[in-house]
């Protein structure tokens, strides 16, 4: 069976941009080697925060923002194709410090966010934990950013490869051999199960994606950022929202679990939990929420978020006609995932995506 489209990657950018081309009457093959959403999409913190990134403004700000808004309306539709619950929240998120010397420096930079189109507003200590009360006695202020939401990773990757099932992505597991170029074009994807023919090919293998062979990538263009994460539990519910501190955050899930995060650590393609991995996030999750001391230990995981040097994604179109991109999300993979899925899509159908996709493309790679 001939595709129009073959999508590398059956991640949260893989499912979710085969679903909108399906929508859009493509026929769209997706290869995986495991089961969809099995690496990085599932292992995420499930944090939508624009403004925790909104130091740095730019492009990333503004995908971030862009694809924010359209957040919504994507777990709207996910929930009622597949009754499932996305445990999805919008309490905001509390990004707090506890130097009093720099929460100054934060305080100034109030209006350079909100000019930025950032819902800020500044809460000193006693206000931080008049809405938190279990955040630490220590934490000195903070921003809250209101219109922010969290989800849970491992439902949503359900919802979207149920989804794109449903509208009629075909879903084939197995090793992935190269991409197929000839006369200087995509034709396709050399599969296990043999020659996949298709008009355009859609690389979205997250840290993985240049040990693709024929992904027109310079070597180390996306590399793997280890990242760890410890799950506790905490009845009744210790923390309403995502709070981030300077060494991490925490992500409360309704059923009382609080997740823990998160390494960032140049260590290859080595998928293991640490000692000093997990010491330094207990560390921090008991400095910012004191009472998580007592909490139960749940569960702990690792895996690699896919990095650029820049900080971009690798979106669009790439210098071999047929071949796309949509990888190199890093820790934004889950909130960039609606933006991306649509922009890219619309490239792939030829159309001209609502955001210029230039600042992304993978010609700045060299």
């Amino acid at each position: 069976m001939n595709s129009d489209i073959v999508v590398i990657g059956a991640g949260i950018h893989g499912c979710a941009t085969a679903l909108r081309l399906a929508q859009a009457g493509a026929r769209v093959t997706v290869l995986e080697r495991s089961v969809p959403g099995a690496e990085a999409s599932s292992a995420a913190g499930g944090i939508l925060s624009p403004g925790v990134e909104a130091q740095h403004g730019g492009p990333l700000l503004a995908l971030a923002q862009d694809s924010m808004q359209r957040w919504p309306a994507l777990v709207a539709e996910l929930e009622a194709a597949t009754g499932i619950d996305l445990a999805y929240r919008t309490h905001g998120t509390l990004r707090i410090v506890f130097d009093a010397a720099e929460a100054e420096v934060w305080h100034a930079d109030l209006q350079r966010l909100i000019a930025l189109g950032v819902a800020a507003e500044w809460l000193d200590g006693p206000d931080l934990r008049t809405l938190e009360p279990a955040l630490a006695a220590s934490a000195s202020g903070g921003y809250l950013f209101r219109g922010e939401a969290s989800l849970d990773p491992k439902p949503l990757l359900r919802a979207l490869a149920t989804a794109a099932a449903g509208a009629g992505v075909r879903f084939l597991t197995g090793q992935v051999r190269r991409i197929a170029i000839e006369n200087e074009r995509v034709v396709g994807v050399d599969h296990v199960s043999g020659r996949l023919a298709a008009g355009s090919v859609l690389l979205a293998a997250g840290a993985w994606a240049t040990l693709v062979e024929g992904s027109g990538l310079p070597a180390g263009a996306v590399r793997p950022v280890r990242g760890q994460m410890v799950v506790l539990e905490a009845r009744p519910e210790l923390v309403g929202r995502v709070v981030f501190s300077p060494k991490g955050y925490l992500v409360p899930r309704p059923d009382g679990r609080i997740l823990c995060g998160s390494t960032m650590e140049e260590a290859g393609f080595e998928k293991v939990v640490t000692a000093a991995g997990m010491l330094s996030i207990l560390g921090m999750a008991v400095e910012t929420a004191p009472e998580l001391a007592a909490a139960p230990y749940v569960e702990s995981w690792s895996n690699f978020r896919p990095a650029t040097a820049d900080g971009l994604p690798i979106l669009g179109p790439g210098a071999v006609p047929g071949l796309f991109y949509s990888t190199g999300h890093h820790r934004h993979g889950i909130l960039l995932a609606p933006a991306s899925a649509d922009l890219v899509a619309a490239s792939l159908l030829g159309e001209r995506p609502a955001i210029d996709l230039t600042p992304y493309s993978a010609a700045r790679l060299g």
